[in-house]
């Protein structure tokens, strides 16, 4: 399997790409920074700003002429845990900001990559979203997080409706409260948040599609 992480030079990016190569897969590790570490397996870095229309056009080209096929893009790369601000007074340039990188860098790639992904057997997309974004359980806070990783829940299900013809299977997931930057301590474990995006990368040809999971457990969306 030829599979594309974005973010995924630190936290739960990174340890998607560590599990993938553990089971024996390529993995093109997607990140604005360098890779300062040598990660083992097959792990491939690459130069990716998913709000740069040339990044995103260069990785393209890069994967077709390396593989011709893409079989797993995993959207993982997010900012803006904004747990300072409010709706009601949020700064709105920080929440456009947050949607250039949550939303419409998801939603550019997945685009560029659809041909790669068509020329797989067993196409799969992941959206890594949070439970903050679940309409049913929703209150206050992290506005630009919340609302941004609520439109990726939509473009999730958009997508799982549009490419099922296709085969694709595209699903969002959350890893739950992890121990990462964006996390903070106190959470689990980083490898237990990215099992769960592993499995969705990984689903067999009949698993499900336009879903909301933690765990492998659907949420309410």
């Amino acid at each position: 399997m030829i599979a594309l992480v974005t973010g995924g030079n630190r936290g739960i990016g990174r340890e998607v790409c560590l599990q993938l190569a553990e089971l024996g897969h390529t993995v093109l590790l997607g990140s604005r920074s360098p890779v300062a570490e040598e990660l083992g397996g097959d792990i491939v870095p690459l130069r990716l700003d998913v709000t740069s229309a040339a990044d995103i056009a260069q990785v393209a080209a890069t994967v077709s002429e390396r593989y011709g096929r893409l079989d797993a893009l995993v959207n993982n790369a997010a900012i803006a845990y904004d747990t300072w601000q409010s709706a009601a007074s949020a700064d709105l340039d920080a929440v456009r900001e947050a949607a250039e990188t949550n939303l419409y860098g998801p939603w550019r790639l997945t685009q560029a990559l659809l041909p790669l992904l068509r020329e797989s057997a067993h196409p799969r997309i992941v959206n890594v979203s949070s439970e903050a974004a679940s309409l049913t359980n929703m209150g206050g806070g992290t506005p630009a997080y919340g609302t941004t990783k609520v439109a990726l829940n939509a473009l999730t299900r958009m997508l799982a409706a549009e490419l099922r013809a296709d085969g694709v299977l595209v699903n969002a997931i959350c890893p739950g409260w992890v121990a990462t930057d964006m996390g903070g301590p106190g959470g689990r474990p980083v490898a237990a948040g990215a099992a769960g995006v592993v499995w969705a990368a990984t689903l067999p040809d009949d698993g499900p599609t336009g879903g909301f999971f933690r765990d492998g457990r659907p949420l309410p969306w």
